[in-house]
């Protein structure tokens, strides 16, 4: 399992999302007031003023996808539909950050932080993944060719 490359880049993007509970998205800056934006929502002095239940679900639903699809290394098929919804998820995960801080604050100047650069990170990473399995799944099919 460890030995394929694929089994790699799935390690480095869970690690990439699973940093998304420690770094904040974004800072967002509205009538003289600095709101900071992580999993837990927007807050203001730690004070949440918007839940971030959302983020979290998708995070989470994201890393046990990811997870999942390292342990169904037998099964190449699966582990590339698992990835794809992987991506999809992610996909779902920066839209929700666009939203959070271009629609429910609107007006407000934002200062993107390394938190919203990840998923885009991850869901590179996620389609070498899928690439890798692809090659793998090509060799074995020439390797049947030859008996």
């Amino acid at each position: 399992m460890i030995q394929r490359i694929q089994t790699v880049y799935l390690s480095i993007s869970t690690i990439l999302i699973g940093l998304l509970f420690l770094l904040p998205f974004a800072e967002l800056a509205k009538e003289g007031a600095i709101y900071l934006f992580n999993f837990k929502g927007v807050l203001l002095d730690g004070v949440v003023k918007e839940t971030g239940l959302i983020v979290t679900g998708l995070i989470v639903i994201i890393i046990a996808s990811q997870v999942l699809a390292m342990f169904r290394f037998k099964n190449r098929k699966q582990q590339n539909k698992i990835i794809l919804f992987a991506i999809l998820m992610l996909l779902c995960l920066l839209a929700t950050l666009v939203y959070y801080t271009y629609f429910l604050f609107a007006g407000a100047q934002i200062s993107y932080k390394i938190g919203a650069v990840l998923p885009l990170i991850a869901i590179v990473i996620d389609y070498l993944a899928i690439r890798a399995i692809s090659k793998d799944e090509a060799l074995i099919r020439s390797i049947d060719r030859i008996r």
